[in-house]
């Protein structure tokens, strides 16, 4: 989760390391360092904040350096403080380093090393591989690292440095991405390609268990047992403008206001027209035989599971169960054969998602995995994989990468159900609807100032509840989701039918009701819920379909119609203005909220 930069070449490797960085600092901002070799001499700078705090400091030192790591950090052992912020050295101060990941160990590790007589200064576990680094070495740094981390346990990705060696960074990964750009006699270093595409283009992503001596020259890549492999450049698909906010105040309202374009991208070559169905090339869905699906999912890729299952079994009839990632894996699993398997994960490196995906390895099931990001650890674990094409999602709170899940997951459950017997004429019907989602998008987008005024109001308030009914339950839990995410706002999403089991204790006055009523089939049910909470004197926000009246809200969202099953997308737009709208008023760190991190890259 935490966030890894390098440079090395004939330029300011401070301030390309700090750009990388600063590229990269939805992955953590708790705190900031880097290291460089200055003048001879392996230096270091740390500070407690953002990136923009170490950038202030570094620009009073005035380093001079052609190498750098550098490191933004999310606090997992140990809270964010100098001492434990990255790099870390080794006991001999030699040896400087920045890592990414957890290592279930290293207390084991932490014991031998102190009674060799080695103190520790942090609270870390990062800190425990460069004392192990520092142990190991005996003049090859390569070797060192290569014999360091074949006694960690965990995921990884670190990058090394050391005053002997001022010509060369280390790199080793396992279960943590981490990527080299390619330049002319210079190379970058990066969690995320993204960060560095302002520089180059070519990119050679790191696979687990491999290691990487990069040099001005160029990149050696290793196995563990440091033989050499071979690795293929690729070219980026991005450009400067993709990563950065252009005229926006925000990522998160970029994102929101590119979801027009995202819808439409996310469907693109996967339209049959004539056969009223959709095309997945890369999928062998003609030859398979699907009995049952399990999905597998975290936060908002579980909300848009939820509303997959739902379609699925209306559209195909097939039992579908969807799956809390982080608790799947600690349960018996009962998987019969035949079951197909449904990995969503934006970034395709959240680890509960990966590790659930590993605990059924062994059952010998075909598994699909739904992901924004060419390369990652997702699309190379599973069978096949279909990709997002949103670009990059920068904001920590998900947007258009959700509404484009479920642009994705609507076409496949369509080619299930036509493959499974739904009519062409149905199956038009359905696909028509989905081809009309981006103008719809756009529409709700042109309510932000409306959704202003309605937030004006509302951002007052600590608690609120969001209610739906059947598409409109996973719509009410994504709402509330991003409410909690930048506003700081305790809001929970309920299915409406159970708010008279418990939930309903809290309606007061202070207690506004989000109400998502986009579902029809629900829709007079949803009117009797909004007046048990209108008794209780229970302020109400309703979203619901243009031409629809709610006499009992004190606000209205009106959206365009569209039918249930697609619902949760155009509502979801919506739950996103007024979350972001009240999240500006109370002037709140809305593209990095705290605790947070994009890519929970960690268990």
């Amino acid at each position: 989760m935490c966030g890894i930069s390098g440079y090395i070449g004939h330029r300011d490797a401070i301030d390309i390391a700090i750009t990388i960085l600063q590229g990269q600092e939805y992955r953590g901002y708790d705190s900031a360092g880097l290291a460089a070799i200055v003048d001879g001499k392996l230096c270091k700078k740390k500070e407690v904040g953002k990136v923009a705090v170490l950038k202030e400091s570094l620009e009073l030192e005035k380093w001079q350096s052609q190498i750098s790591i550098a490191h933004t950090r999310w606090a997992t052992h140990g809270k964010p403080s100098l001492a434990n912020a990255h790099p870390h050295h080794d006991h001999t101060h030699q040896c400087l380093l920045v890592h990414n990941g957890i290592i279930e160990n290293y207390e084991v590790l932490q014991k031998e090393l102190i009674s060799l007589g080695i103190s520790f200064n942090s609270q870390t576990d990062t800190e425990v591989i460069s004392q192990l680094v520092g142990v190991c070495y005996q003049g090859n740094l390569l070797e060192a690292v290569q014999k360091a981390v074949s006694r960690l346990e965990g995921a990884f990705a670190i990058a090394v440095m050391h005053a002997a060696h001022p010509d060369e960074i280390i790199l080793a990964t396992k279960e943590s991405p981490l990527c080299v750009g390619r330049g002319q006699q210079e190379m970058f270093i990066a969690s995320d390609p993204g960060a560095f595409v302002r520089y180059t283009r070519g990119v050679v992503y790191l696979h687990s268990c491999e290691l990487a001596r990069v040099t001005k020259q160029g990149l050696e890549v290793f196995c563990t047992q440091l033989k050499p492999k071979q690795k293929t450049i690729q070219t980026l698909g991005l450009e400067a403008s993709d990563v950065s906010k252009g005229q926006y105040p925000h990522y998160m309202l970029k994102e929101i206001y590119e979801q027009e374009r995202s819808v439409k991208h996310a469907m693109l070559s996967h339209c049959d027209d004539a056969q009223g169905s959709a095309l997945f090339e890369e999928l062998d869905l003609d030859h398979l035989n699907i009995e049952r699906s399990i999905i597998l999912a975290c936060g908002t890729s579980y909300h848009a599971g939820l509303v997959a299952a739902q379609m699925l079994e209306e559209w195909t009839r097939l039992p579908v169960r969807v799956e809390v990632a982080s608790e799947f894996r600690y349960r018996p699993s009962i998987v019969e054969p035949n079951t197909l398997v449904i990995a969503i994960s934006q970034s395709g490196e959240t680890a509960d998602t990966l590790a659930a995906l590993r605990a059924l390895k062994h059952k010998c099931c075909y598994s699909i995995g739904l992901c924004n990001v060419q390369n990652s650890t997702l699309t190379r674990e599973v069978d096949a994989s279909v990709f997002l094409r949103a670009g990059p999602e920068i904001g920590v709170a998900s947007t258009k990468a959700f509404t484009s899940q479920l642009v994705l997951l609507s076409l496949f459950a369509l080619k299930l159900a036509r493959l499974r017997g739904m009519s062409v004429q149905e199956g038009q019907s359905i696909l028509r609807d989905i081809q009309g989602l981006p103008e719809q998008v756009k529409q709700v987008l042109l309510q932000r100032s409306h959704i202003q005024d309605i937030a004006k109001r509302y951002a007052c308030y600590h608690n609120f509840f969001y209610l739906g009914r059947r598409y409109m339950f996973p719509a009410a839990l994504e709402g509330a989701l991003k409410l909690k995410e930048i506003a700081y706002i305790n809001a929970n999403g309920y299915a409406a039918g159970e708010m008279k089991h418990g939930p309903i204790a809290l309606i007061h006055p202070d207690c506004p009701t989000v109400a998502c009523m986009q579902d029809l089939v629900t829709l007079p049910k949803m009117m009797s819920n909004l007046s048990e909470v209108k008794a209780r004197d229970g302020k109400i926000i309703a979203i619901i379909s243009e031409g629809m009246k709610v006499e009992l809200a004190d606000d209205v969202i009106y959206i365009p119609q569209v039918r249930d099953e697609l619902a949760p997308i155009l509502t979801t737009v919506a739950t996103q203005l007024l979350a972001y709208e009240i999240a500006s008023l109370k002037g709140c760190e809305i593209d990095q909220p705290r605790n947070l991190a994009k890519s929970v890259t960690v268990e």
